[in-house]
């Protein structure tokens, strides 16, 4: 009997002034999943990240690019690498932050997780897992809104907050993605949300988080409170089955 084919995975980095983290997570990634195919979705970076993905790109047929006008919100940069995965026939979607925070080790049990899961996330709150050189202020906030979350939305999961996961892409079709209303740091949430309602299995993986490498945080307060606003506007009626 045949043995199945490997799994087509993509990993994807959304980056925004990113250029001095890039080639080395990218070689990095490389050399933990050879097989996979890598996305960069730019948003139009002034320091020239998108010019150098272009450049590896040209050298590399498993990296593609994609460029967008301007910064339009996280949320909406991994829409766009979950509709690249859709649309060209992968099995597996990755998502990973683009400075080192999420360190292409975890790679491996994330996906192996996928054998018993359509949701895999890299989790900083189960046993094993944790972060190095937060702020209080960021694990602070983090732990709040993992317990609103909690609360409202009801997922099975720790982490619901992070960013380091690894999707079933059959599975993706059937969480209505034109459903999704965040576009910034609420997109976690929400999309865990809407797997949960699509019958997703949710698995989690411990990771250490760790601050970036280079370049400057991306953390808006007044992004922070928006999305904030937008976990109760999903939240509450969610909470209430109204959803």
């Amino acid at each position: 009997m045949p043995s199945a084919a490997p799994a087509r995975i993509l990993i994807a980095l959304a980056t925004y002034n990113e250029r001095d983290n890039l080639a080395p997570l990218l070689a990095e990634i490389h050399k933990t999943v050879p097989s996979a195919d890598l996305l960069v979705i730019d948003d139009n970076s002034p320091d020239g990240t998108g010019r150098l993905a272009d450049e590896l790109a040209a050298r590399n047929p498993h990296l593609h690019v994609l460029h967008r006008p301007g910064k339009l919100g996280l949320g909406t940069a991994i829409l766009a690498g979950m509709r690249y995965a859709l649309e060209h026939g992968y099995d597996l979607f990755v998502n990973m932050d683009a400075d080192f925070s999420h360190h292409p080790r975890y790679l491996p049990a994330l996906l192996a997780g996928m054998d018993g899961h359509d949701v895999m996330i890299g989790s900083r709150y189960v046993p094993g897992g944790g972060s190095v050189n937060w702020p209080l202020r960021r694990r602070l906030m983090s732990r709040g809104i993992n317990t609103l979350v909690a609360l409202l939305m009801r997922i099975p999961a720790r982490d619901c907050s992070g960013a380091y996961r690894c999707y079933r892409v059959a599975k993706l079709r059937a969480v209505q993605l034109e459903r999704v209303h965040s576009r910034g740091y609420s997109f976690q949430q929400e999309v865990l949300y809407r797997c949960r309602k699509a019958g997703c299995k949710i698995g989690e993986t411990p990771i250490l988080f760790e601050n970036r490498r280079a370049g400057k945080s991306k953390v808006d307060v007044r992004e922070a409170l928006r999305s904030i606003a937008m976990i109760f506007r999903i939240g509450v009626p969610a909470f209430f089955g109204l959803d």
